[in-house]
């Protein structure tokens, strides 16, 4: 049996196969049989390249998914909301140190808030995404009743102005987040992974049809820097199927039943990590079966290496060009501060992947 033999049906080409599900003694046949394994306390994954027939040793195997591009509906409240098209959901900062100075906006200047909310709809926005605390490497606290000052009023005044807008609020903290949703917003976006409060999962939970981004992450914005090395982990893939597992299965477990995954482009990885994670992204829908939100919008990946930027005002060229490529790999949803530019990369990157699976162009 091919374990990848028809090329045209999926909308997104196989690149291989992801086997879930193995114990011991079926690992050790897998890397006698020559297969890249990556092993992780509750996930242990097999990459098969395309075309090898792995089961000509009959070994028995739990689950096959092939890495494909799948489209995953949403609930969001009371819609159903289509992720085909690959939603742009765009930056929103009520900060005044965020890392890209045009994504701000100052606290109670609800002129200008409404202002830069209108530009990024006409821009072509699926999304808002709204925050009140600034989570950039080396970024100070900001205590709760701060970051509630800046986010309750302002999804207030989003949502009185823009009352079909779907408005997400960035936050890891529960009252910020309840106070968001009692206040209309329609998602919440946690970049700690619902780990740093406790409350976070019961609280979206109480919110039927919300659903909760869970990013992967490690430490916080002030020593995330440090904290980079995934070795005892079983490497960087093992390091977040084994994380996202265990929050998956938590959120479930709280009643949650929309969940999308963030890889954390920029949080607790290099550079080189955050380019080698960006190849990776069909393994992680495969395994994992949820869709990926991919934020890299003028990130240091972006403008750090040479020949780039110098600075995130510099990077629009080089994060255009890789929101292609996250496309390209199965990306669901992008994270963006410039939508008209996101929106084009979207449309183009869909055009050749449909010209890619044509037998023959007519």
């Amino acid at each position: 049996v091919e374990l990848v033999r028809d090329r045209r049906r999926p909308q997104h080409p196989p690149r291989g196969a992801v086997i879930g599900g193995f114990e011991e003694k079926q690992l050790a046949a897998a890397r006698d049989f020559g297969l890249k394994l990556g092993q992780g306390q509750r996930i242990h994954a097999v990459k098969v390249p395309p075309g090898r027939r792995f089961f000509a040793r009959r070994l028995p195997v739990r689950a096959v998914l092939i890495t494909c591009r799948m489209s995953y509906p949403l609930r969001l409240r009371s819609r159903l909301v289509s992720l085909a098209d690959v939603p742009v959901m765009a930056i929103l900062n009520c900060t005044p140190d965020s890392f890209y100075a045009a994504s701000r906006v100052a606290a109670g200047h609800d002129a200008a808030l409404l202002a830069r909310a209108e530009s990024l709809l006409a821009a072509g926005a699926d999304w808002l995404d709204l925050g009140g605390y600034s989570t950039r490497p080396g970024a100070p606290d900001v205590p709760e009743a701060e970051e509630m000052a800046r986010v309750a009023p302002a999804v207030r005044a989003v949502r009185r102005a823009f009352p079909e807008a779907r408005l997400s609020v960035d936050t890891f903290r529960a009252a910020v987040a309840r106070a968001a949703l009692d206040d209309g917003a329609d998602l919440i976006n946690d970049v700690s992974g619902a780990t740093a409060d406790p409350a976070m999962l019961a609280t979206v939970a109480a919110f039927p049809g919300v659903p909760l981004v869970l990013m992967h992450t490690r430490g916080t914005p002030q020593t995330m820097h440090t904290l980079t090395d995934y070795s005892a982990a079983g490497g960087l893939l093992v390091a977040l199927l084994d994380f996202f597992a265990e929050r998956v299965a938590a959120a479930r477990a709280a009643g949650i039943a929309d969940v999308i995954l963030d890889p954390g482009l920029g949080f607790a990885k290099t550079i080189e990590q955050n380019y080698w994670l960006l190849s990776r992204l069909p393994d992680l829908r495969a395994v994992l079966g949820l869709p990926l939100l991919v934020g890299l919008s003028r990130k240091g990946m972006t403008y750090r290496p040479p020949g780039l930027g110098p600075a995130p005002q510099d990077a629009l060229p080089a994060t255009t060009a890789l929101h292609a490529l996250a496309v390209w790999h199965g990306a669901d949803i992008l994270r963006v501060h410039d939508p008209a530019e996101a929106r084009q990369a979207v449309v183009a990157t869909r055009l050749a992947l449909r010209a890619a699976q044509a037998e023959h162009p007519r």
